[in-house]
């Protein structure tokens, strides 16, 4: 039997097989509002036959966006545009559907990629950015403002809000965005946290706002919803965040009730040197489910079915993640059951796709014609 293929459950949200849609940002929203076109390309992640669906990076301000077309989630037109959209897929699929909030910190008031995804200025229609110290992500942008206490409470309560948003709309988990260099990265990171307060300086220091922001989200749902967070493992930089302080970060989130830890890697500097390749980042994801006991996401480069087995089957990790690899191929999951000998679940519009000889590919489904 597929170990990739089997049951596995998050808190109290069961899920068919091991294998997530990353958050993947679409740069398509209109003030925040989701489009048709999240309509068109969730509704098609949500046919795919994985376990869990993540909803991309989704801003829980205006100034949290990393760019003007960002998904957000911080205005009763964000949950109403949203609330079409899951409509629709809970109308064609019992897929499970998560949600990533996510505040962008100095990242934030970038072109979208095919623009270049540089900084916009103010002069150019963008904003003030946020983030832990006054240190821009690249030399010689604008410098971000440093965070005082009183606008950290208000990212804190923003997230609250969207939180709750999150459960109006009847979704299933929701992951927190500390990776990529993003806001609750740039407090982790040395790198970007020269803070000399309570927030910064040491280890215990530096995780203070990321863990006050995740156990007032934690507080703000019901028990039963399961709450994770995403991190980077590492910096990739000499001095910068590691895997040893992704481990104490990982346990201090156990003891808030985390559900879950999806493991990626990088963004905090332009300086970073990552050795990309096949698995590269699985050894951090096989060595915090290993010294957190915490469920875990390998993420990054899993593309071959027979790899995504054995990083389950050999316990480096509990579930794999595709975001790149599901664009490219949204019927991922039917292949990967199809080589593996598994079965994976299909809408029945599409059960006339079985191949040849593979005719429980979708389970015992039976179709017919006169």
């Amino acid at each position: 039997m597929s170990q990739l293929f089997s049951a596995f459950s998050v808190g109290s949200l069961t899920l068919k097989n091991r294998i997530v849609i990353a958050p993947m940002c679409q740069y398509s929203a209109k003030n925040g509002d989701a489009t048709d076109w999240h309509m068109i390309h969730l509704g098609s992640m949500a046919l795919s036959g994985a376990g869990l669906l993540i909803i991309e990076a989704t801003a829980v301000e205006p100034e949290g966006r990393i760019t003007p077309e960002d998904l957000g989630l911080w205005s009763d037109s964000n949950e109403a545009a949203l609330k079409k959209v899951i409509h629709a897929i809970r109308t064609y699929s019992n897929m499970p559907v998560a949600i990533q909030l996510a505040h962008a910190g100095r990242k934030a008031s970038s072109h979208t990629p095919w623009d270049g995804g540089q900084l916009i200025s103010e002069a150019d229609g963008g904003w003030a950015t946020f983030a832990p110290s006054a240190i821009p992500q690249n030399v010689g942008e604008a410098l971000p403002i440093a965070l005082d206490k009183a606008g950290m409470q208000r990212i804190i309560q923003n997230f609250v809000a969207a939180a709750k948003r999150t459960h109006n709309l009847g979704l299933d988990t929701i992951e927190v965005h500390a990776a990529h260099g993003y806001l609750l990265h740039e407090f982790l990171s040395p790198v970007a946290n020269h803070r000399t307060d309570e927030y910064g300086g040491t280890l215990e220091n530096r995780m203070r706002f990321p863990l006050e922001v995740f156990a007032a989200i934690r507080a703000a749902v019901p028990a039963s919803m399961p709450v994770g967070i995403r991190i980077s493992g590492t910096d990739w930089l000499e001095g910068g965040w590691d895997i040893d302080q992704s481990v104490v970060f990982g346990n201090a989130l156990k003891k808030l009730g985390c559900d879950f830890v999806h493991v990626s890697s990088g963004g905090i500097s332009p300086l970073q040197k990552i050795p990309l390749g096949d698995n590269y980042q699985v050894p951090m994801a096989e060595k915090m489910r290993k010294e957190t006991g915490l469920p875990t996401i390998a993420v990054g480069l899993i593309t071959d079915a027979k790899n995504a087995e054995a990083i389950v089957a050999e316990g480096q990790a509990d579930m794999v993640a595709l975001a790149r690899g599901m664009l490219f191929d949204p019927h991922w999951p039917w292949h990967a059951a199809a080589e593996l000998g598994a079965q994976v679940e299909a809408p029945k519009q599409y059960w006339r796709s079985q191949p040849r000889g593979l005719n429980s590919l979708f389970g015992d489904v039976k179709i017919g014609s006169r």
